[in-house]
């Protein structure tokens, strides 16, 4: 699509800030208002217009994306967009490990596990480690103590935490990346950690480390977006 405007501003009204191109208010991918709650969050989807060039790039509206998603998805099923995060902490990467005795083990219980102690003393739960592949459940009381800790979050944190979890595979690792003060490089570091043990053995390829690079990219956006609406 060619650019089909000049000026890009941010303008304010009841419902919260929003994105003008040449005065004219944006609108959601459904056709509702897009109104996000802060300034720095409008401010940041404003660059992304005023970022483009002649041809316009969809692939580089990530902050605008998640804010259609949070007030076109997320705010009218909430329930829903709930029920689809839970089953990344009934299978959350940091639970599963390689046999005790295995090289790797180690490397997982340096990184992972204090990780998701942490996950445990934050969100007052109790994960069960997994050896190996095969599933095994996690106890009814801490899904439904993050199912609580879900309901807390707002629409715009919830979009945030569906891209975070679902490029981590965690949802420990989603929610502690939109953590205000978040170590958001080690917390991808930690979601790769086993890509990046086969890489030490087996050298790097090159088309894995795009592909990384352009997850990593969407996993600090993310983060950025949940903070920016929070600030």
């Amino acid at each position: 699509m060619k650019r089909f405007y000049k000026l890009v501003s941010v303008g304010h009204e009841a419902a919260g800030y929003r994105v003008l191109l040449d005065g004219r208010a944006v609108k959601t991918v459904g056709g509702r208002p897009q109104a996000v709650p802060t300034a720095a969050l409008a401010e940041a989807m404003a660059a992304e217009w005023a970022g483009q060039g002649e041809a316009i790039d969809p692939s580089a509206f990530l902050f605008r994306d998640m804010a259609d998603y949070a007030i076109d998805v997320v705010a009218p099923e909430r329930a829903r967009a709930i029920m689809e995060l839970l089953p990344y902490g009934e299978t959350d990467t940091l639970c599963y490990r390689a046999e005790p005795d295995e090289p790797l083990a180690g490397r997982q219980r340096e990184v992972w596990e204090p990780l998701l102690v942490a996950a445990e003393a934050r969100h007052a739960v109790r994960f069960v480690r997994v050896a190996g592949i095969m599933h095994r459940p996690q106890p009814a009381e801490t899904l439904e103590a993050l199912r609580a800790e879900l309901e807390r979050l707002d629409a715009f944190a919830l979009a945030a935490l569906r891209n975070t979890t679902s490029l981590a595979a965690s949802l420990t690792l989603g929610l502690a990346a939109i953590e205000p003060g978040a170590d958001v490089a080690a917390l991808w570091n930690a979601a790769n950690l086993e890509e990046d043990w086969q890489a030490e053995l087996w050298g790097k390829d090159a088309e894995a480390m795009e592909r990384r690079h352009r997850r990593g990219a969407a996993f600090h956006a993310a983060a950025r977006f949940a903070a920016l609406a929070r600030n």
